[in-house]
């Protein structure tokens, strides 16, 4: 199945009527993360020509600009780039995706996919980004990913397995998994890294957290409200003081462009 296919078109859209809660609760990225980028990019954001892909509510885009990259947000979704023109209005949008991107050829040093490469057809995205790639020029993917060894993580994922009645909410990190989705063409030699990093919340955070992925999204809000109930008591049982401590594993790939 591709991304343009109609249930992963349903799931990607439906962060659009959930923009809000995406971008109050949605972890960030751990300042690592970027200098990995620059290091395997082999050039500093300072100054780059950036596009951030599938920006959504421009939680990599602000980290980036932050950096002092030259960013433009490239984001679909019309709720999601309303929230981002709110979050950064110094940061130029567009409407657009990684399968057709509304940039000029040879124009960029870095384009970045945080969360959103497996949205896209990459039949389509790895011929687009070569193309918008100025020779020597990176593509860099990243995704947050429970660190499924920690106990309490994995007996939440398969919760949701149970519940909603799904196979795959607990991934295999470092499988290789990320990397054959990179590139079926061929076309690019990824790297790989993988940075752990954490963030203590409180337990009503976490579960606005993961109730904003598309998994809850797509079953209905009293099928999520059920589940998310429960939820909360098995946190509580396993954090009395109501603090979570969320483990994640940032999964990155970075290919040069020839």
């Amino acid at each position: 199945m591709t991304a343009s296919s109609h249930p992963t078109r349903s799931r990607a859209h439906s962060f659009n009527a959930a923009a809000a809660q995406y971008a109050a609760n949605r972890p960030s990225y751990p300042p690592a993360l970027l200098d990995t980028v620059e290091t395997l990019a082999g050039r500093p954001l300072g100054g780059a020509r950036v596009a951030d892909v599938g920006a959504g509510t421009g939680i990599a885009t602000a980290l980036l600009h932050a950096r002092g990259a030259r960013v433009v947000a490239v984001e679909p979704g019309a709720g999601m780039a309303a929230q981002l023109r709110r979050a950064l209005p110094e940061v130029p949008l567009v409407r657009g995706d990684g399968n057709h991107l509304p940039l000029a050829t040879a124009s960029l040093d870095l384009i970045t996919y945080a969360q959103s490469w497996h949205w896209t057809d990459q039949a389509r995205s790895v011929p687009e980004a070569l193309r918008v790639l100025r020779p020597g020029g990176a593509l860099a993917l990243w995704w947050n990913t429970s660190a499924v060894e920690v106990p309490w993580i994995e007996a939440q994922a398969r919760r949701m397995e149970r519940h909603f009645g799904v196979d795959g909410v607990v991934p295999t990190n470092g499988d290789g998994t990320r990397t054959a989705l990179a590139d079926p063409t061929g076309s690019l030699d990824f790297t790989h890294r993988r940075i752990r990093w954490s963030r203590r919340v409180p337990v009503d955070l976490h579960l606005a957290n993961i109730g904003s992925h598309s998994m809850f999204l797509v079953h209905g809000e009293e099928n999520a409200a059920a589940f998310l109930a429960e939820e909360r008591r098995h946190l509580l049982a396993a954090f009395p003081d109501g603090t979570v401590e969320e483990t994640y594993d940032v999964e990155l790939l970075v290919a040069t462009s020839p």
